[in-house]
């Protein structure tokens, strides 16, 4: 490392930006701290230019507040710093950020933005404000029998030749849920035309006393269907934020290098009535 970092700092500063630009922000970050040489690299508006989005300034143009990011439109490392803080675009019905240690893009997509079937009858859905919400509004399901919920974008949205996961943010009222967990939901994530990844998952977890109920008297069968089955069920998680939410991971896929629609689908048509899911969005990040 040091021989290397040595026969770097001989070559001339735009060489050295250059190179730099091929590394992940965490990286051009350690080799800063090297020598005062390499750290004017480093911090140069060539290399953190690099690092972000190539369109950048659209994404400023349509955060909910772009005076504050303007400042920093000379000054792309500061921008950046800016842009891995969550970001309200498009009248706050989605949230952008960028990593802070790879540069990759992540977005909620609110459920305002999302195609919720019968979201507009409210006999149904009603929709509602809670203060533990990113967006200004949250669909509530009331009662229905078929559920479909889908969210779409464009993978040239987002980071190429990345594998993200998109995961449905939820919880379940406490006072008036029922039905969830009678039966997994189908998910699936298509890249154009094709279905790339297709699952099932709970709406909720299940109660100690339901799950030992069912072990007695469907036990036998599902010891003949196999455990893997059992396994591959997805199930609501508490988010790694810790934001009081939940969330189900409908499926991943890979961005490659061509511009296409991603539908990300979750749907339960069992027939049975079912209430109590509080949808808040879908979150598409990457992986790692």
């Amino acid at each position: 490392m040091a021989t290397y970092c040595s026969n770097i700092e001989l070559l001339p500063e735009d060489c050295v930006c250059s190179i730099l630009s091929y590394l992940s922000p965490a990286e051009a970050c350690t080799f800063s701290l090297v020598s005062p040489t390499l750290h004017s690299a480093a911090d140069s508006d060539t290399v953190w230019k690099s690092f972000l989005p190539s369109n950048y300034e659209d994404i400023v143009s349509r955060a909910v507040n772009p005076l504050p990011l303007l400042q920093f439109s000379h000054h792309h490392k500061q921008l950046f710093q800016a842009l891995s803080h969550p970001l309200p675009l498009d009248s706050g019905n989605k949230i952008f950020k960028l990593d802070k240690s790879s540069g990759k893009i992540s977005y909620i997509l609110s459920a305002t933005e999302l195609s919720i079937a019968w979201s507009q009858d409210t006999n149904y859905w009603t929709w509602t404000q809670t203060p533990e919400s990113r967006f200004s509004m949250v669909a509530e399901l009331r009662t229905v029998n078929w559920l479909q919920i889908e969210g779409k974008m464009r993978t040239g949205e987002l980071t190429a030749r990345t594998t993200y996961g998109a995961y449905l943010i939820m919880k379940v009222s406490s006072n008036r849920a029922y039905g969830l967990d009678s039966a997994p939901a189908e998910v699936s994530v298509a890249i154009g035309d094709k279905v790339v990844q297709r699952g099932k998952a709970y709406l909720c977890q299940k109660e100690e006393k339901k799950r030992m109920m069912e072990r007695l008297m469907y036990g036998n069968r599902s010891h003949m269907l196999g455990n893997q089955e059992q396994e591959n069920i997805s199930v609501p998680l508490k988010r790694q934020d810790d934001d009081g939410w939940m969330e189900i991971q409908i499926g991943e896929f890979f961005t490659g290098d061509t511009d296409q629609e991603i539908n990300i689908t979750l749907m339960e048509v069992g027939y049975h009535f079912k209430a109590g899911l509080i949808v808040q969005g879908i979150h598409v990040r990457p992986t790692h």
